[in-house]
Protein backbone atom coordinates (compact mmCIF):
# COMPACT_ATOMS: atom_id res chain seq x y z
CA UNK A 1 0.00 0.00 0.00
CA UNK A 2 1.05 3.62 -0.51
CA UNK A 3 2.89 5.37 2.30
CA UNK A 4 0.91 7.76 4.51
CA UNK A 5 2.33 11.28 4.22
CA UNK A 6 2.68 13.45 7.30
CA UNK A 7 2.91 17.21 7.79
CA UNK A 8 4.56 18.43 10.98
CA UNK A 9 3.93 21.72 12.81
CA UNK A 10 6.84 22.42 15.15
CA UNK A 11 10.39 21.07 15.14
CA UNK A 12 11.32 21.73 18.75
CA UNK A 13 12.21 19.08 21.32
CA UNK A 14 9.23 16.81 20.64
CA UNK A 15 9.11 17.45 16.89
CA UNK A 16 12.78 16.58 16.51
CA UNK A 17 12.30 13.49 18.66
CA UNK A 18 9.35 12.41 16.52
CA UNK A 19 11.36 12.58 13.30
CA UNK A 20 14.25 10.70 14.93
CA UNK A 21 11.98 7.90 16.14
CA UNK A 22 10.15 7.65 12.81
CA UNK A 23 13.40 7.35 10.87
CA UNK A 24 15.26 5.10 13.30
CA UNK A 25 12.37 2.66 13.75
CA UNK A 26 10.86 3.03 10.28
CA UNK A 27 10.77 -0.69 9.51
CA UNK A 28 9.29 -1.68 12.88
CA UNK A 29 6.69 1.10 12.71
CA UNK A 30 5.59 0.17 9.17
CA UNK A 31 5.23 -3.48 10.25
CA UNK A 32 2.89 -2.39 13.03
CA UNK A 33 0.94 0.17 11.01
CA UNK A 34 0.71 -1.85 7.81
CA UNK A 35 2.01 1.09 5.76
CA UNK A 36 5.05 3.34 5.70
CA UNK A 37 4.80 6.71 7.45
CA UNK A 38 6.76 9.52 5.81
CA UNK A 39 7.13 13.16 6.92
CA UNK A 40 7.03 15.30 3.77
CA UNK A 41 6.82 18.83 5.19
CA UNK A 42 7.49 20.60 8.51
CA UNK A 43 6.66 24.14 9.62
CA UNK A 44 9.20 25.91 11.85
CA UNK A 45 9.67 29.40 13.26
CA UNK A 46 13.20 29.78 11.86
CA UNK A 47 14.00 27.79 8.73
CA UNK A 48 17.68 28.85 8.81
CA UNK A 49 18.35 27.40 12.24
CA UNK A 50 20.55 24.31 12.18
CA UNK A 51 19.08 21.17 13.73
CA UNK A 52 20.87 17.99 14.77
CA UNK A 53 18.46 15.62 13.03
CA UNK A 54 18.20 14.11 9.58
CA UNK A 55 15.78 16.31 7.60
CA UNK A 56 16.51 14.78 4.20
CA UNK A 57 13.39 14.49 2.06
CA UNK A 58 11.43 16.92 4.25
CA UNK A 59 10.35 20.32 2.94
CA UNK A 60 10.96 23.04 5.56
CA UNK A 61 8.65 26.07 5.67
CA UNK A 62 7.92 28.95 8.03
CA UNK A 63 4.24 28.98 7.08
CA UNK A 64 1.86 26.71 9.01
CA UNK A 65 -0.63 27.14 6.17
CA UNK A 66 1.78 25.29 3.85
CA UNK A 67 1.36 22.21 6.04
CA UNK A 68 -2.39 22.23 6.64
CA UNK A 69 -3.11 23.01 2.97
CA UNK A 70 -0.55 20.61 1.49
CA UNK A 71 -2.35 18.43 -1.07
CA UNK A 72 -0.39 15.24 -0.26
CA UNK A 73 -0.51 15.45 3.53
CA UNK A 74 -3.01 13.02 5.07
CA UNK A 75 -2.16 13.55 8.76
CA UNK A 76 -1.10 16.82 10.43
CA UNK A 77 1.02 16.38 13.56
CA UNK A 78 0.79 19.52 15.74
CA UNK A 79 3.69 19.88 18.20
CA UNK A 80 4.00 23.66 18.49
CA UNK A 81 1.74 24.19 21.52
CA UNK A 82 -0.49 27.11 22.43
CA UNK A 83 -3.87 28.03 20.96
CA UNK A 84 -4.82 30.99 18.72
CA UNK A 85 -2.99 30.34 15.46
CA UNK A 86 -2.69 26.63 16.30
CA UNK A 87 -6.43 26.26 16.90
CA UNK A 88 -7.03 27.84 13.50
CA UNK A 89 -4.47 25.48 11.94
CA UNK A 90 -6.09 22.38 13.46
CA UNK A 91 -9.55 23.46 12.32
CA UNK A 92 -8.20 24.17 8.83
CA UNK A 93 -6.57 20.73 8.70
CA UNK A 94 -9.90 19.11 9.62
CA UNK A 95 -11.75 21.25 7.09
CA UNK A 96 -9.28 19.98 4.50
CA UNK A 97 -10.04 16.36 5.40
CA UNK A 98 -6.78 15.69 7.26
CA UNK A 99 -6.49 13.67 10.47
CA UNK A 100 -4.70 15.37 13.39
CA UNK A 101 -2.24 14.16 16.02
CA UNK A 102 -1.37 16.62 18.79
CA UNK A 103 0.61 16.83 22.02
CA UNK A 104 -1.14 20.07 22.95
CA UNK A 105 -2.95 19.57 26.28
CA UNK A 106 -4.14 23.19 26.49
CA UNK A 107 -5.67 22.94 23.02
CA UNK A 108 -7.58 19.77 23.93
CA UNK A 109 -8.61 20.90 27.44
CA UNK A 110 -9.88 24.29 26.24
CA UNK A 111 -11.14 23.57 22.72
CA UNK A 112 -11.41 19.79 22.51
CA UNK A 113 -15.22 19.70 22.56
CA UNK A 114 -15.51 21.75 19.36
CA UNK A 115 -12.51 20.06 17.71
CA UNK A 116 -13.88 16.56 18.34
CA UNK A 117 -17.35 17.56 17.15
CA UNK A 118 -15.91 18.76 13.85
CA UNK A 119 -13.73 15.66 13.47
CA UNK A 120 -16.67 13.37 14.22
CA UNK A 121 -18.82 15.14 11.66
CA UNK A 122 -16.14 14.78 9.01
CA UNK A 123 -15.21 11.20 9.90
CA UNK A 124 -11.68 12.17 10.97
CA UNK A 125 -9.46 11.25 13.91
CA UNK A 126 -7.86 13.60 16.44
CA UNK A 127 -5.31 11.68 18.52
CA UNK A 128 -3.76 13.18 21.67
CA UNK A 129 -1.94 10.50 23.68
CA UNK A 130 1.14 12.73 24.02
CA UNK A 131 -0.93 15.54 25.57
CA UNK A 132 -1.03 13.78 28.97
CA UNK A 133 1.93 12.33 30.88
CA UNK A 134 4.40 12.24 27.99
CA UNK A 135 5.37 8.68 27.12
CA UNK A 136 2.96 6.97 29.54
CA UNK A 137 0.11 5.43 27.46
CA UNK A 138 -2.52 6.61 29.93
CA UNK A 139 -5.06 7.87 27.36
CA UNK A 140 -5.15 4.52 25.54
CA UNK A 141 -5.23 2.63 28.85
CA UNK A 142 -8.31 4.49 30.09
CA UNK A 143 -10.06 4.73 26.73
CA UNK A 144 -9.49 1.15 25.62
CA UNK A 145 -7.71 -1.07 28.16
CA UNK A 146 -10.16 -0.23 30.97
CA UNK A 147 -13.30 0.03 28.81
CA UNK A 148 -14.98 -2.85 30.71
CA UNK A 149 -14.71 -0.93 33.99
CA UNK A 150 -16.61 1.76 35.81
CA UNK A 151 -13.77 4.09 36.75
CA UNK A 152 -14.09 5.46 40.27
CA UNK A 153 -11.13 7.81 40.64
CA UNK A 154 -7.87 9.06 39.19
CA UNK A 155 -4.96 10.52 41.17
CA UNK A 156 -1.93 11.59 39.19
CA UNK A 157 1.48 13.19 39.48
CA UNK A 158 1.17 14.77 36.05
CA UNK A 159 3.62 17.66 36.13
CA UNK A 160 7.30 16.73 36.28
CA UNK A 161 8.44 20.24 37.22
CA UNK A 162 6.35 20.29 40.40
CA UNK A 163 7.40 16.75 41.27
CA UNK A 164 11.08 17.61 40.84
CA UNK A 165 10.76 20.69 43.04
CA UNK A 166 8.94 18.86 45.84
CA UNK A 167 11.41 15.96 45.66
CA UNK A 168 14.41 18.30 45.97
CA UNK A 169 12.79 20.27 48.78
CA UNK A 170 12.40 16.96 50.63
CA UNK A 171 15.74 15.30 49.82
CA UNK A 172 18.05 18.32 49.81
CA UNK A 173 16.04 20.28 52.42
CA UNK A 174 16.17 23.39 50.26
CA UNK A 175 13.48 26.05 50.07
CA UNK A 176 11.14 26.54 47.11
CA UNK A 177 13.00 29.44 45.47
CA UNK A 178 16.35 27.61 45.57
CA UNK A 179 14.93 24.48 43.97
CA UNK A 180 12.96 26.42 41.34
CA UNK A 181 16.18 28.15 40.26
CA UNK A 182 17.89 24.74 40.03
CA UNK A 183 14.99 23.34 37.98
CA UNK A 184 15.28 26.27 35.56
CA UNK A 185 19.04 25.76 35.27
CA UNK A 186 18.53 22.06 34.46
CA UNK A 187 15.81 22.81 31.91
CA UNK A 188 13.02 21.19 33.95
CA UNK A 189 11.26 24.53 34.45
CA UNK A 190 10.61 27.30 31.93
CA UNK A 191 12.00 30.81 32.36
CA UNK A 192 8.39 31.74 33.18
CA UNK A 193 7.30 28.66 35.20
CA UNK A 194 3.82 29.89 36.18
CA UNK A 195 1.89 27.26 34.19
CA UNK A 196 3.76 24.49 35.99
CA UNK A 197 4.15 25.74 39.54
CA UNK A 198 0.63 27.23 39.75
CA UNK A 199 -0.95 23.94 38.63
CA UNK A 200 -2.41 25.12 35.30
CA UNK A 201 -0.53 22.53 33.22
CA UNK A 202 -1.70 19.73 35.52
CA UNK A 203 -5.27 21.06 35.36
CA UNK A 204 -5.24 20.85 31.55
CA UNK A 205 -4.19 17.20 31.79
CA UNK A 206 -6.69 16.36 34.53
CA UNK A 207 -9.50 17.84 32.44
CA UNK A 208 -8.68 15.35 29.69
CA UNK A 209 -8.30 12.35 32.00
CA UNK A 210 -11.61 13.06 33.75
CA UNK A 211 -13.49 13.22 30.46
CA UNK A 212 -12.00 9.91 29.38
CA UNK A 213 -12.72 8.28 32.72
CA UNK A 214 -16.27 9.47 33.37
CA UNK A 215 -17.70 10.25 29.95
CA UNK A 216 -18.20 13.97 30.62
CA UNK A 217 -17.49 16.98 28.43
CA UNK A 218 -14.14 18.72 28.77
CA UNK A 219 -14.63 21.38 31.47
CA UNK A 220 -11.32 23.02 32.34
CA UNK A 221 -13.04 26.06 33.82
CA UNK A 222 -14.51 23.92 36.61
CA UNK A 223 -11.23 22.45 37.87
CA UNK A 224 -10.09 23.69 41.28
CA UNK A 225 -6.42 24.67 40.84
CA UNK A 226 -3.76 25.26 43.49
CA UNK A 227 0.00 25.32 42.88
CA UNK A 228 3.02 24.55 45.06
CA UNK A 229 4.37 28.05 45.73
CA UNK A 230 3.03 28.08 49.31
CA UNK A 231 4.64 24.75 50.30
CA UNK A 232 7.40 25.16 52.88
CA UNK A 233 10.24 22.79 53.75
CA UNK A 234 9.00 22.64 57.33
CA UNK A 235 5.69 21.13 56.19
CA UNK A 236 7.51 18.55 54.07
CA UNK A 237 9.58 17.64 57.14
CA UNK A 238 6.59 17.38 59.48
CA UNK A 239 4.68 15.32 56.90
CA UNK A 240 7.56 12.83 56.78
CA UNK A 241 7.61 12.58 60.56
CA UNK A 242 3.96 11.58 60.36
CA UNK A 243 4.58 9.01 57.62
CA UNK A 244 3.46 11.06 54.60
CA UNK A 245 4.94 12.62 51.48
CA UNK A 246 3.66 15.84 49.90
CA UNK A 247 2.94 15.49 46.19
CA UNK A 248 1.21 17.78 43.71
CA UNK A 249 -1.76 15.72 42.54
CA UNK A 250 -4.49 15.98 39.97
CA UNK A 251 -7.52 14.22 41.43
CA UNK A 252 -10.74 13.28 39.64
CA UNK A 253 -13.32 11.31 41.60
CA UNK A 254 -16.87 10.22 40.82
CA UNK A 255 -19.19 10.57 43.82
CA UNK A 256 -22.95 10.32 44.27
CA UNK A 257 -23.15 14.11 44.37
CA UNK A 258 -21.09 14.67 41.23
CA UNK A 259 -17.53 14.74 39.95
CA UNK A 260 -14.56 16.17 41.86
CA UNK A 261 -11.94 17.90 39.68
CA UNK A 262 -9.07 19.32 41.70
CA UNK A 263 -5.34 19.99 41.45
CA UNK A 264 -3.41 20.80 44.64
CA UNK A 265 -0.58 19.73 46.97
CA UNK A 266 -1.60 16.58 48.84
CA UNK A 267 -0.25 14.50 51.70
CA UNK A 268 -0.05 10.80 50.70
CA UNK A 269 0.90 7.91 53.02
CA UNK A 270 4.57 7.11 52.47
CA UNK A 271 3.76 3.42 51.94
CA UNK A 272 1.85 4.12 48.72
CA UNK A 273 3.80 3.46 45.51
CA UNK A 274 2.76 6.80 44.03
CA UNK A 275 4.20 8.61 47.07
CA UNK A 276 7.63 7.32 46.07
CA UNK A 277 7.57 8.65 42.50
CA UNK A 278 10.37 11.22 42.55
CA UNK A 279 12.16 13.69 40.31
CA UNK A 280 10.60 14.59 36.97
CA UNK A 281 8.78 11.27 36.64
CA UNK A 282 4.98 11.05 36.29
CA UNK A 283 2.53 8.47 37.63
CA UNK A 284 -1.23 8.02 37.40
CA UNK A 285 -3.22 5.84 39.80
CA UNK A 286 -6.56 4.67 38.38
CA UNK A 287 -9.19 2.89 40.48
CA UNK A 288 -11.88 0.92 38.71
CA UNK A 289 -14.57 -1.48 39.85
CA UNK A 290 -13.45 -4.62 38.03
CA UNK A 291 -9.67 -4.40 37.86
CA UNK A 292 -9.14 -2.48 41.12
CA UNK A 293 -6.17 -0.10 41.36
CA UNK A 294 -3.65 0.18 38.52
CA UNK A 295 -0.59 2.46 38.48
CA UNK A 296 0.99 3.88 35.31
CA UNK A 297 4.53 5.21 35.72
CA UNK A 298 7.10 6.71 33.38
CA UNK A 299 8.66 9.78 31.82
CA UNK A 300 6.17 12.63 31.63
CA UNK A 301 8.20 14.73 29.21
CA UNK A 302 11.30 14.68 27.05
CA UNK A 303 11.99 14.36 23.34
CA UNK A 304 11.75 10.64 22.73
CA UNK A 305 9.34 9.63 25.53
CA UNK A 306 6.80 12.12 24.18
CA UNK A 307 7.69 11.19 20.60
CA UNK A 308 6.87 7.60 21.53
CA UNK A 309 3.29 8.66 22.25
CA UNK A 310 3.09 10.82 19.11
CA UNK A 311 4.23 7.96 16.87
CA UNK A 312 1.88 5.51 18.61
CA UNK A 313 -0.98 7.86 17.73
CA UNK A 314 0.28 8.00 14.14
CA UNK A 315 0.24 4.20 13.96
CA UNK A 316 -3.35 4.18 15.24
CA UNK A 317 -4.41 6.76 12.67
CA UNK A 318 -2.74 4.89 9.83
CA UNK A 319 -4.33 1.61 10.91
CA UNK A 320 -7.80 3.13 10.88
CA UNK A 321 -7.63 5.44 7.87
CA UNK A 322 -9.59 2.89 5.85
CA UNK A 323 -11.90 1.93 8.71
CA UNK A 324 -15.56 2.93 8.83
CA UNK A 325 -15.58 6.18 10.83
CA UNK A 326 -18.65 5.11 12.81
CA UNK A 327 -16.76 2.15 14.30
CA UNK A 328 -13.59 3.91 15.46
CA UNK A 329 -12.67 4.37 19.10
CA UNK A 330 -14.45 7.59 20.27
CA UNK A 331 -12.20 10.57 21.00
CA UNK A 332 -13.29 10.77 24.65
CA UNK A 333 -13.83 7.01 25.12
CA UNK A 334 -17.65 7.26 25.20
CA UNK A 335 -19.85 7.67 22.14
CA UNK A 336 -20.41 11.42 21.53
CA UNK A 337 -24.18 11.20 22.06
CA UNK A 338 -23.68 9.30 25.34
CA UNK A 339 -21.67 11.86 27.30
CA UNK A 340 -23.24 12.51 30.70
CA UNK A 341 -24.12 15.80 32.39
CA UNK A 342 -22.88 14.88 35.86
CA UNK A 343 -22.36 18.05 37.93
CA UNK A 344 -18.80 19.14 38.75
CA UNK A 345 -18.44 19.74 42.48
CA UNK A 346 -17.01 22.99 43.84
CA UNK A 347 -14.01 22.61 46.14
CA UNK A 348 -16.20 23.50 49.16
CA UNK A 349 -18.24 20.34 48.46
CA UNK A 350 -15.21 18.05 48.47
CA UNK A 351 -14.67 15.73 51.43
CA UNK A 352 -11.11 14.84 52.37
CA UNK A 353 -8.71 14.73 55.31
CA UNK A 354 -6.32 17.59 56.18
CA UNK A 355 -2.87 18.43 57.50
CA UNK A 356 -2.86 21.63 59.59
CA UNK A 357 0.06 23.59 61.01
CA UNK A 358 -0.62 26.29 63.61
CA UNK A 359 1.72 28.64 65.44
CA UNK A 360 0.32 29.37 68.93
CA UNK A 361 1.23 30.88 72.28
CA UNK A 362 2.25 27.98 74.50
CA UNK A 363 -0.11 28.38 77.43
CA UNK A 364 -2.78 26.22 79.14
CA UNK A 365 -6.18 25.98 77.47
CA UNK A 366 -5.08 26.83 73.91
CA UNK A 367 -5.30 23.27 72.59
CA UNK A 368 -8.65 22.80 74.33
CA UNK A 369 -10.05 25.96 72.64
CA UNK A 370 -8.85 24.76 69.23
CA UNK A 371 -10.27 21.27 69.77
CA UNK A 372 -13.62 22.78 70.79
CA UNK A 373 -13.85 24.73 67.53
CA UNK A 374 -13.13 21.63 65.46
CA UNK A 375 -15.61 19.60 67.47
CA UNK A 376 -18.35 22.20 66.95
CA UNK A 377 -17.55 22.10 63.20
CA UNK A 378 -18.01 18.30 63.18
CA UNK A 379 -14.32 17.70 62.39
CA UNK A 380 -12.55 14.78 64.08
CA UNK A 381 -8.85 14.97 64.90
CA UNK A 382 -6.77 11.95 63.87
CA UNK A 383 -3.49 12.91 65.55
CA UNK A 384 -1.68 15.89 67.10
CA UNK A 385 2.00 16.76 67.50
CA UNK A 386 3.16 19.80 69.48
CA UNK A 387 6.64 21.26 68.95
CA UNK A 388 7.62 23.70 71.70
CA UNK A 389 9.91 26.64 70.98
CA UNK A 390 11.87 28.78 73.39
CA UNK A 391 11.82 32.57 73.26
CA UNK A 392 14.00 33.74 70.39
CA UNK A 393 16.96 36.07 70.84
CA UNK A 394 15.09 38.65 68.81
CA UNK A 395 12.16 38.53 71.23
CA UNK A 396 14.44 38.96 74.23
CA UNK A 397 16.18 41.88 72.56
CA UNK A 398 12.81 43.50 72.01
CA UNK A 399 12.14 43.50 75.73
CA UNK A 400 10.60 40.08 76.34
CA UNK A 401 11.21 38.54 79.74
CA UNK A 402 11.86 34.99 80.83
CA UNK A 403 8.24 34.79 82.01
CA UNK A 404 6.79 35.55 78.58
CA UNK A 405 4.91 32.73 76.96
CA UNK A 406 6.96 30.85 74.36
CA UNK A 407 5.48 29.96 71.02
CA UNK A 408 4.70 26.41 69.95
CA UNK A 409 3.89 24.73 66.65
CA UNK A 410 0.93 22.37 66.55
CA UNK A 411 0.63 19.81 63.75
CA UNK A 412 -2.79 18.20 63.32
CA UNK A 413 -4.13 15.52 61.01
CA UNK A 414 -7.90 15.37 60.69
CA UNK A 415 -10.28 12.71 59.51
CA UNK A 416 -12.39 13.31 56.40
CA UNK A 417 -14.61 16.37 56.51
CA UNK A 418 -16.25 18.78 54.08
CA UNK A 419 -14.01 21.57 52.83
CA UNK A 420 -16.68 24.14 53.71
CA UNK A 421 -16.64 23.02 57.36
CA UNK A 422 -12.85 23.04 57.44
CA UNK A 423 -12.66 26.58 56.07
CA UNK A 424 -15.23 27.71 58.65
CA UNK A 425 -13.24 26.09 61.47
CA UNK A 426 -9.93 27.58 60.30
CA UNK A 427 -11.46 31.06 60.25
CA UNK A 428 -12.61 30.60 63.85
CA UNK A 429 -9.24 29.20 64.96
CA UNK A 430 -7.34 32.09 63.37
CA UNK A 431 -9.54 34.51 65.33
CA UNK A 432 -8.20 33.16 68.66
CA UNK A 433 -5.77 35.59 70.28
CA UNK A 434 -3.39 32.72 71.06
CA UNK A 435 -3.04 31.73 67.37
CA UNK A 436 -0.29 33.52 65.48
CA UNK A 437 -0.19 33.78 61.68
CA UNK A 438 -2.47 32.00 59.24
CA UNK A 439 -3.15 28.30 59.61
CA UNK A 440 -1.30 26.23 57.00
CA UNK A 441 -3.75 23.73 55.46
CA UNK A 442 -2.83 20.93 53.00
CA UNK A 443 -5.30 18.28 51.87
CA UNK A 444 -4.55 14.64 52.65
CA UNK A 445 -5.54 11.58 50.61
CA UNK A 446 -4.93 8.01 51.81
CA UNK A 447 -5.71 6.62 48.31
CA UNK A 448 -7.07 3.40 49.86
Amino acid sequence: MNAVKIGLIGLGTVGSGTISVLKRNAEEISRRAGRKIIVVIAAVRDSKRRRNIDLSGIEITEQISDVVNHPDVQVVVELAGGAGEILHAVNTALDNGKHVVTANKALIALHGNEIFAKAQKKGLMVAFEAAVAGGIPIVKSIREGLSANRIESIAGIINGTCNFILTQMSDAQQDFKQVLAEAQKLGYAEADPVYDIEGIDAAHKLTILASLAFGIRLQFDKVYVEGITAIRSVDIRYARELGYRIKHLGIARKTRAGVELRVHPTLIPQRRLIANVDGVMNAVLVKADAVGATLYYGAGAGAEPTASAVVADLVDVVRTITTDAENRVPHLAFQPDCLSNDPILGIEQVETAYYLRLKVINRPGVMAAIATIFGESDISIESVIQKSASISDADVGAGATGDAAAEATIIMLTQNSLESKMLQAITAVEALDAVKDEVVCIRLECLD
